[in-house]
């Protein structure tokens, strides 16, 4: 367990920590991943009953749920740690990214393959929800308060209850992306539908007053 590689990457994505001792003292997400790769390694052989405690206390104390079973690359980043709850057979590549609330959770009380596989490079933006044996593809991008239950391929953005990608291979599938202003296409789509509507009861309305003057004639 490369414990240093963990800080260098709180360093690198939390523009709040000015210091490396700043970083590996007071990084409750940080303190979440490293008791979750010591209770990682007791699991695998077979301690489970330790590598529970270790599950526990490091919830007490981050408020993170990680379970000893999950897998978790390297470059793994937590912004904050408080409500994060990742499943026992959830699988996380390199360079992951997770704010605050995420929860990668399973939707099948099976023994087998139920959380989320997460490849590499792939942001998920707070109190966002991925449920099931999907896999997210590399470079994804899911948006804050997203409900992911499919899965989503390489280099796309996702956003939306249930989500849906709105960008893949840096094209805008439904309108252009900001990082603070996520667009949500539920939304446009009954905008466009009331127009709409505005629009037939408008010509409807010139219609009957059409033929009104010709009755009246």
């Amino acid at each position: 367990m490369n414990w240093k590689a963990d800080v260098n990457t709180v360093l690198e994505r939390d523009p709040a920590a000015k210091s490396f001792n700043e970083a590996l003292y007071f990084s409750p997400g940080l303190h979440a991943i490293l008791l979750q790769r010591i209770s990682h390694r007791q699991f695998v052989k077979g301690n489970v009953k330790l590598a529970r405690a270790i599950n526990y206390f490091g919830r007490f104390l981050t408020g993170a749920d990680i379970h000893p079973g999950a897998i978790i690359g390297k470059g793994f980043f937590i912004d904050h740690a408080v409500g994060v709850v990742i499943g026992e057979t959830t699988i996380i590549g390199d360079n992951v990214s997770i704010f605050q609330g995420v929860t990668l959770g399973g939707v099948s009380t099976s023994k087998g393959k139920r959380h989320p596989t997460i490849g590499d490079n792939v942001t998920i933006g707070a109190g966002a929800v991925v449920l099931g044996n999907v896999m997210i593809g590399e470079n994804v991008k899911i948006g804050a308060g997203s409900v992911v239950v499919k899965g989503v391929p390489p280099n796309s953005t996702v956003v939306g209850v249930p989500g849906r990608v709105v960008k893949r291979e840096g094209t805008c599938i439904k309108v252009d992306l900001r990082h603070d202003e996520l667009p949500d296409p539920l939304r446009d789509a009954i905008m466009q539908l009331t127009h709409n509507i505005s629009e037939l009861d408008h010509r409807l309305e010139r219609l009957e007053a059409l033929v009104n003057d010709k009755d009246g004639k």
